[in-house]
């Protein structure tokens, strides 16, 4: 398997809607990993790759069943875009799947369309999730570079002081909150204050 292969994960215990699942999820060229159990899911699931992947669970297995599946993986803080398939689906059921986080929620018989459709939109999803994780990861990166003073600076210049404003609080002369501007600006990789904003904001800071 390519290392960015999408993955779609399919927890069911029915054998045939396992197979049939992976059959036309590699048919459109996606990975299929297959599992009987909530619990074989656990067990060999331990590390989930980087790649887009989803969760294709059913929401009544024995044992433990689809929607305690997802409870546990969220009290695991495992986020991973989730569409729940039912045979006997109702709407408390679909209500209870989408309240604790799944995407879709799709009853069988579905066709491969619909199917596809679904996984395709939670590949996105974990697409995205996962860009915007790396984007904040390297943002974080980078003001662990900066000194105390000049996150000092980072800090009011996202909040919108000026340097006279910056220099008052921080008791130094504008000259030198000019020269640590110079670097926040450029450790940060920012063009200007207002580059510094998006940044922080992307990074849940501002």
């Amino acid at each position: 398997m390519v290392a960015d292969t999408p993955t779609v994960y399919v927890v069911d215990d029915d054998p045939q809607v396992c197979e049939s699942l992976k059959l036309v999820v590699r048919g459109a060229g996606m990975e299929a990993r297959t599992y009987l159990s909530a619990e074989a899911f656990l067990e060999q699931c331990h590390d989930l790759p980087a790649a887009p992947k989803c969760l294709v669970l059913d929401a009544r297995m024995p044992g433990l069943d689809g929607l305690g599946l997802q409870q546990m993986l969220a009290a695991k803080g495992t986020h991973i875009p989730t569409i729940v398939i039912s045979g006997c689906a109702d709407i408390p059921m679909a209500v209870q799947a989408m309240s604790a986080g799944a995407m879709d929620f799709l009853e069988k018989p579905f066709s491969r369309r619909d199917i596809i459709e679904r996984i395709e939109k939670a590949l996105n999803a974990d697409s995205g999730a996962s860009n915007r994780q790396c984007r904040r990861a390297e943002i974080a990166a980078r003001i662990e570079k900066l000194s105390p003073r000049q996150r000092n600076v980072l800090d009011l210049l996202v909040a919108g002081k000026n340097s006279k404003q910056i220099a008052g609080e921080l008791k130094i002369g504008e000259k030198t909150v000019a020269k640590h501007r110079a670097g926040v600006l450029e450790k940060m990789r920012a063009d200007s204050v207002v580059d510094l904003v998006r940044q922080m904001i992307e990074a849940g800071l501002a």
